[in-house]
């Protein structure tokens, strides 16, 4: 009163006093007072700021000092941040007061400045961000919100809380981030759901990143479901090609047969044609153009095969019968019917099934005579059969049975083949022993000789010795069309007979016909054949008779049924 009365300038020094004293005191509402009368607010922050009462510190800033309230408010924030736990709680609570008092904006820097600075509690961070989120969509208008969202989502992303992320852009129609984050968090249903409710046009995205994101964890099984050629590419590409075939059989032919034709391809690539012969023998040979050289790869690495030549063999030379058999049927439906490539394939249809005939006779002693003919029947196809081979098997045969003519004639043409191909050229080859006959002239040399260099030593060897002896002759039989016994066509007539189905020979007399036109057997090679299966059993004749009437019809009157 003094002072007020006797010199009003002092009034502001003494309210001051007083304040100090009462903060002192720990009056802080008494010191306020005197402060705010002695219009002196700012010191009444510094005060507070001193006594660590920052809360009070920012509210009267912020009443009485306002443009001094950011630069309080960065300070209180490296003093919470240096002091994290006592920090951690002023700071929330400062949230909550600047909350409670309608200033949303500070409430939410207050809150989002919980960071692991100065809490290591994932939960409380989380609620503190999820709190800043929902105060700015409730109250700061959506440019506000949608920014404070844009900076809460990804820290709740980062903390695998991928489900509420992406329900907070949702608040804020931030429809494809919110797919986003779904997606992370592999809430692949809930992706599409939203996409399919609230945006059509992601749905695709979606689809697509699902099906991305199947092929790089190599999740084929479940990638089929959404995407079948997809997961049949992955199934490819990690070698997985049973499971690749397996899928693709549940499509379309046209589906199956493109896997099947690359996963034969790949064996081919890897010497593996006989399993490449299986993949057809399992799924059909389709007459697909694409295919054909395919086929005449397989059936060409089979017939350059060395260890073919024996009863062992028969269900290699069965199932590739049976393929060719399968695709000339399937041609003969198609726009390919009797074209080139189909009788290509026709003819390679009767070679395999000479040779599975042969090896199927050669288990049977009473059949060697079968076996050596269809080993003879082969030379007329040496234009497409390897003919340093072909003449080997055929001489080596008839040889056996004492065939010695013929097989004298064989394994010297063998002889001079081998000659050829050591030298790279058959201009040299002398074809007089085969005149008036059908085996060709104009045949391809073979790459390498078929015979080891020991096998090729003993021909050698042999033909020396034969033709030392007097007794043999350099000249294959003839019969009554006064030609080669196993020529099917007779030069003085010019007529052409049809080849007998079990042995390949002509048949002049005894002729047996089929249901089919063109396929005709010499009865009593028939009836041999028959008879050794009937006594034998063998499921290899079995099958033979099976397949010779599934390709040439029933016969007339079958002599015998085998079940």
């Amino acid at each position: 009163r003094v002072a007020e009365s006797h010199d009003a300038d002092s009034v502001s020094d003494v309210l001051v006093g007083q304040a100090r004293f009462a903060f002192e005191e720990k009056e802080y509402a008494k010191a306020e007072s005197y402060l705010l009368r002695a219009q002196r607010p700012e010191l009444a922050v510094k005060y507070y700021r001193e006594s660590g009462m920052w809360q009070d510190a920012l509210r009267v800033c912020k009443e009485y000092v306002p443009h001094k309230l950011q630069q309080l408010q960065d300070e209180y924030d490296r003093e919470m941040t240096s002091n994290s736990t006592s920090g951690l709680e002023a700071m929330i609570q400062q949230a909550r007061e600047w909350e409670s008092s309608g200033e949303y904006a500070r409430a939410v820097e207050c809150y989002m400045k919980v960071t692991p600075k100065l809490t290591s509690d994932l939960t409380v961070m989380e609620k503190c961000w999820m709190k800043a989120a929902e105060i700015s969509i409730k109250f700061l208008g959506n440019e506000r919100a949608q920014a404070v969202v844009e900076n809460v989502a990804p820290k709740m992303g980062e903390h695998r809380k991928f489900s509420q992320a992406a329900e907070l852009y949702l608040t804020v129609d931030l429809i494809k981030e919110a797919i986003d984050m779904f997606i992370v968090g592999e809430e692949w249903n809930k992706a599409k759901k939203v996409a399919k409710e609230l945006e059509p046009r992601l749905e695709q995205y979606v689809d697509e990143r699902y099906k991305n994101q199947l092929k790089d964890q190599g999740k084929a099984d479940v990638l089929a479901n959404v995407d079948v050629v997809g997961a049949l590419d992955m199934y490819v590409e990690k070698g997985e090609w049973e499971k690749c075939l397996e899928t693709a059989a549940k499509q379309n032919t046209k589906v199956l047969h493109k896997y099947a034709a690359l996963y034969a391809t790949h064996l081919i690539k890897n010497g593996d044609s006989r399993q490449a012969l299986d993949v057809y023998v399992r799924y059909g040979a389709p007459p697909f153009q694409q295919n054909f050289n395919i086929y005449k790869r397989i059936f060409s690495d089979i017939i350059n095969s060395r260890d073919l030549n024996r009863p062992e063999a028969y269900k290699i030379w069965a199932d590739l019968r049976d393929v060719m058999f399968d695709l000339c049927e399937n041609m003969s439906k198609s726009s390919d019917a009797n074209s080139p490539p189909h009788q290509e394939f026709e003819s390679m249809l009767l070679i395999a099934h000479y040779y599975a005939n042969r090896s199927a006779a050669m288990a049977q002693k009473s059949l060697d005579s079968i076996a050596a003919k269809l080993s003879v029947s082969l030379l007329r196809h040496t234009d497409v059969i390897p003919a340093d081979k072909a003449f080997f098997e055929a001489g080596m045969m008839a040889r056996a049975l004492g065939w010695e003519n013929m097989a004298f004639v064989f394994l010297n043409r063998y002889l001079d083949i081998s000659e050829a191909i050591e030298e790279g050229s058959l201009d040299m080859l002398d074809h007089s022993d085969f005149q008036d006959t059908d085996i060709p002239f104009e045949i391809p040399l073979p790459e390498k000789a078929h015979l080891t260099s020991q096998q090729h030593e003993e021909v050698k060897e042999w033909v020396l010795a034969v033709s030392m002896d007097q007794k043999v002759e350099q000249i294959l039989p003839r019969d009554e069309r006064n030609c080669y016994e196993a020529s099917l066509l007779a030069p003085d007539t010019g007529v052409k007979s049809l080849p007998c189905v079990i042995t390949g020979y002509p048949v002049l007399r005894n002729q047996m016909d089929f249901k089919t036109p063109g396929h005709v057997a010499n009865k009593d090679d028939w009836n041999k054949f028959l008879m050794a299966t009937k006594v034998s059993h063998s499921t290899e004749l079995q099958d033979v008779l099976k397949f010779v009437g599934a390709w040439c019809g029933a016969t007339p009157n079958p002599s015998y049924s085998f079940q």
